[in-house]
């Protein structure tokens, strides 16, 4: 039997509090006996306030992470002091610190900032929501974060995205415990998917920036207005009446890309929103964008998004029945 402690912080969020237990927990062998025993407990033994309007009470203190396999820290707003900065408080690193060499430690979402405040992240690959991802890369240097993916498994260490992306790595490590027919089982009796395609990167919402006044705003604009021509680094700078060497230096400046990644995020983003506002086909969307065939936009989308174009509509544009 293997044993999960999840520790219940302050301002636990209850949709990721209750995800251990609920994937873990429809684990079963051949049998039908539980493979996994979940816990919940708290610092101290005592009801939590939820990111919610009720308590939360559980059955054991923080002693019980001593005895546990794996360890599950949830995200909890409470703890927004070590989002801005500020240490990890005693009593999390004291609880932290009865956990046994070699357990495996796990984050949801925001939890990762629990493990890098404890120094359990430093120069490790990690992932968190990605809203936050920017702030847990300043604030924690040392930590290799990834932004785009579902969840990171570095071992002994794992460290997953926001929300739904803590199913996805529950799953995960029941397939890596038990094997993909195992984890099959758990995905269907939960009604959910066993495995995801792409990571984070689909589901952020890149709105347009507010422009600037003046530089190369107006050639920006001209620009989107044809991304589905075949522009050239040459007819922009025209537009902008520089040449291509200090057209391209302004540009870096002012958008911190070049003008072919900056064009070529357009045109994902113009796709993007095709894909999900209208029931246009492939090829159409891909000429629409500028990408010319569909084959090209295929092989641009995943590589921007890690799915395909028609993965990426049905989810956010599902068929009606």
């Amino acid at each position: 039997m293997h044993h999960v402690a999840v520790l219940a912080l302050d301002g636990v969020i209850p949709f990721e509090l209750g995800i251990p237990a609920r994937i873990f927990g429809a684990a079963r062998d051949a049998s039908g006996a539980p493979l996994y025993s979940v816990a919940t407990c708290s610092l101290d033994g005592l009801p939590v306030r939820a990111d919610a309007d009720f308590t939360i009470t559980v059955q054991h203190d923080a002693s019980l992470l001593a005895s546990a396999d794996t360890v599950v820290i949830p995200p909890s707003h409470a703890l927004e002091g070590i989002r801005q900065g500020a240490p990890l408080p005693d009593a999390v690193r004291d609880a932290l610190g009865t956990v046994r060499p070699g357990t495996r430690m796990v984050a949801i979402c925001t939890g990762a900032f629990v493990l890098a405040a404890a120094g359990l992240l430093d120069r490790r690959p990690a992932t968190t929501h990605w809203r936050e991802s920017d702030r847990l890369r300043r604030l924690f240097t040392g930590v290799r974060v990834d932004p785009d993916v579902l969840f990171v498994d570095d071992g002994d260490v794992l460290t997953s995205a926001g929300a739904t992306a803590g199913i996805d790595l529950c799953l995960h490590l029941v397939r890596r415990d038990h094997g993909s027919e195992v984890a099959g089982d758990v995905a269907r009796a939960c009604v959910t998917p066993p495995w995801r395609d792409g990571g984070q990167a689909q589901y952020i919402r890149r709105p347009v920036p507010e422009e600037r006044a003046g530089g190369l705003s107006a050639t920006r604009a001209w620009a989107l207005e044809r991304l589905g021509e075949p522009l050239t680094l040459t007819e922009m700078a025209a537009h902008a009446g520089l040449s291509v060497r200090t057209f391209t230096r302004n540009f870096r400046a002012e958008t911190g890309v070049s003008p072919g990644q900056w064009l070529a995020g357009q045109r994902i983003d113009l796709a993007r929103h095709l894909l999900e506002a209208t029931d246009l086909p492939v090829d159409a969307v891909a000429r629409r964008a500028g990408f010319g065939t569909g084959t090209a936009l295929r092989q641009r989308f995943r590589a921007a998004l890690g799915v395909s174009p028609q993965n990426y509509r049905r989810t956010f544009r599902p068929v009606a029945a």
